[in-house]
């Protein structure tokens, strides 16, 4: 009984056999191997990337508290993890599709006829294989080899959602501190507003400036204060961003000052000798194994053109008695098995196999366009951010100038050399002036943060749970 028994299980295993799917081959990137050069990549060095966590490149101790609150708390982050652990669980459903179910069932039942012998009962115990497919073809094992890799996949997204909350969330940090310097330049300009407007009305009540005057002093400082109003709006609209990011309220504490406070807090990335690196990034990931599970599609479509061979087996004990229900005499075993196989059906499944081939070659051009976007990205941020330097200073040196001719401006209307229109004129250039410098100051933070995400470098970005 034992031997039999040990037959009847391990024949399926012993039988289950072969796959069709095809080797999965990555195809070579389809980029360059190094990054471009020329004037405007001349300030990159050519050392290795280093692979750098979040609190690496955020080093401002703030920041570092907003995103870890966010790993705790961003709902577009739960969801993600939600999907991957769906996508596992779907990975195992399927792996136990490859394995025999077996049951157990178990009877009693009673008959009288009303005769004078009296009733009789019987008792049945059962267990064995319900059913399970052979796996000649290698059908199910592709199945499951398809939903692995798809949870892969899913898991390789879930870090892409995790590297772009990191960097929204460090990009909306850095903005809120561009808004407060420009909040401050508006409030000086206005401030400097109320002055002029308090001297040409004193220079109009003395009969020295005409009216025109002071109305153009009051439209500069009727401007300034819509533009304090405007920063105001955008403060709030900026930690509100930061709330939604965070996913639960915050601490202002944590919130910059002005951007001289955010600027040393996040570091400067150095560009790689090899555009490799590329393949480290969490899209990238998930396109390879996108790939993979199409190659384990075709498989599973191939095994669908064979005979499937289902087996079953029962092992079991019956009596009419339940004392001598475990009698040598009561048990017995039956195994049976059918094939089935369609003959013909106008070529359905000749196109499915067609269908998954397709979705494979789309697969493959998925995963070299993801590369080739990789590639693009990363050499846009490095020409950026190999002439941004040069833009801040530029930026500076033009604010520092129109500074000065501000001053020598409205002290030459003072002493009757210059017109009113003049000295507002150089008011409105020192003030566009310093609004560009802080973009540009911005930029080069936005740029450093972009390099960040484009490598996809975040070491620590491989976890799938908070």
């Amino acid at each position: 009984m034992k031997r039999n028994s040990f037959i009847l299980i391990a024949m399926p295993l012993m039988l289950a056999g072969c796959s069709l799917a095809p080797k999965t081959v990555l195809p070579a990137p389809p980029v360059s191997q190094s990054w471009p050069v020329g004037d405007a990549y001349l300030l990159q060095s050519e050392e290795a990337l280093p692979i750098l966590s979040y609190k690496t490149v955020f080093s401002d101790a703030r920041l570092q508290s907003l995103v870890d609150q966010a790993m705790a708390n961003n709902r577009d982050l739960r969801v993600a993890y939600a999907n991957v652990a769906a996508a596992r669980a779907q990975a195992r459903v399927s792996r136990a599709g490859q394995f025999p179910a077996l049951g157990v069932s178990a009877g009693a039942g009673y008959s009288d006829s009303g005769g004078t012998s009296g009733g009789s009962g019987d008792f049945s115990l059962r267990g064995g294989i319900t059913s399970f497919e052979l796996d000649l073809f290698g059908r199910l094992a592709n199945a499951a080899e398809s939903d692995r890799n798809s949870a892969l996949a899913t898991e390789a997204a879930s870090r892409t959602v995790r590297l772009a909350l990191i960097a929204d969330l460090a990009n909306a940090w850095a903005a809120y501190g561009a808004d407060r310097d420009l909040l401050a330049i508006a409030e000086d300009t206005a401030a400097n507003a109320r002055e002029n407007v308090r001297l040409t009305k004193a220079r109009l009540d003395g009969g020295v400036a005409p009216r025109t005057d002071l109305r153009q002093a009051e439209q500069i400082l009727a401007t300034a204060e819509d533009s304090i109003a405007q920063q105001k709006t955008a403060l709030a609209q900026d930690e509100n961003l930061i709330r939604l990011l965070v996913g639960a309220d915050i601490d202002r504490a944590l919130l910059p000052a002005g951007l001289a406070e955010v600027t040393p807090g996040i570091a400067s990335l150095p560009a790689g000798v090899s555009s490799q690196i590329l393949l480290r990034r969490p899209d990238v990931i998930e396109a390879e194994y996108r790939l993979r599970a199409a190659n384990a599609d075709i498989g599973a479509a191939r095994a669908r053109l064979f005979p499937t061979i289902s087996l079953t087996g029962l092992l079991g004990f019956a009596s009419n008695a339940l004392s001598s229900l475990f009698d040598g005499g009561s048990f017995n075993y039956s195994v049976g098995g059918d094939a089935t196989a369609t003959i013909f059906d106008f070529g359905g499944r000749r196109a499915g196999v067609d269908v998954t081939k397709a979705q494979r070659d789309a697969a493959v051009a998925s995963y070299e366009g993801a590369i080739q976007t990789a590639f693009r990205e990363v050499a846009d941020a490095l020409a950026v951010q190999g002439t941004i330097a040069e833009r801040v200073r530029a930026a500076a040196a033009n604010s520092e100038a129109a500074a000065d001719t501000a001053m020598l401006t409205d002290a030459r209307y003072k002493g009757g050399v210059d017109s009113f229109l003049a000295s507002l004129d150089a008011q409105r250039s020192l003030y566009s002036a310093r609004r560009s410098e802080i973009a540009t100051q911005l930029l080069l933070v936005q740029t450093r943060i972009v390099l960040f995400r484009a490598l996809g470098g975040d070491s620590s970005a491989g976890s799938t749970a908070p």
